[in-house]
């Protein structure tokens, strides 16, 4: 048998491996994904950028411990990246209740993604806990922060929406945002421990 020949039988066994793995993921990913993006498209682009992005690490040899954590963080990441480059208005100018800290951009709060590679660990893995954090909250303070905060829908639509009261709605997002505050101040003393 030529080297060519077996060369193609490896790639027929990764090119398997690849779609073995891509069928199995696929759901859980997608209905993950599907929870935290109001638009079904938005939802599927995202998602069709994850497995690109897999397809992309797996044939460039790179080994991936921990699969299904790999692709959670990767797709958390796509969603920051798609709401940041969808939005218009920033973080910091949404109307917000309690102190000046919770106005605070997002970005600013993140290292560059440009500034290293220690920067890049350090932003991933405060993405990851921004999303563990998010998947926490109640599900009723969750729809809340993400409708407000990410999605930019006032509290005036909400309470259309939902029929709540603005107040019941302000609330709720307020417990989300002190809960997540917590989260990030526990992260943050864990990083200034090492």
């Amino acid at each position: 048998m030529s080297a060519r020949l077996a060369g193609q039988d490896v790639k027929a066994v990764e090119d398997r491996r690849i779609g073995d793995v891509v069928r199995q993921e696929r759901p859980r990913l997608r209905a993950w994904i599907k929870r935290r993006m109001s638009n079904p498209s938005d939802a599927e682009d995202v998602l069709q950028d994850v497995l690109f992005e897999f397809v992309r690490v797996v044939r460039g040899t790179n080994p991936i411990e921990d699969l299904s954590a790999w692709l959670h963080r990767v797709a958390a990441n796509r969603i920051v990246d798609f709401f940041r480059k969808k939005k218009s208005e920033p973080f910091s100018d949404q109307p917000s209740i309690g102190d000046a800290d919770e106005a605070r951009v997002l970005e600013e709060l993140l290292p560059s993604a440009e500034a290293g590679p220690d920067a890049l660990y350090a932003r991933e893995i405060l993405l990851e806990a921004i999303a563990d954090s998010l998947d926490a909250l109640p599900a009723e303070q969750y729809a809340v922060f993400m409708a407000h905060e990410i999605e930019g829908v006032s509290f005036r639509e909400l309470s259309a929406r939902t029929g709540l009261s603005v107040n019941t709605l302000i609330s709720r997002k307020h417990y989300a945002v002190q809960q997540l505050r917590r989260e990030l101040q526990n992260l943050y003393r864990n990083f200034g421990d090492e």
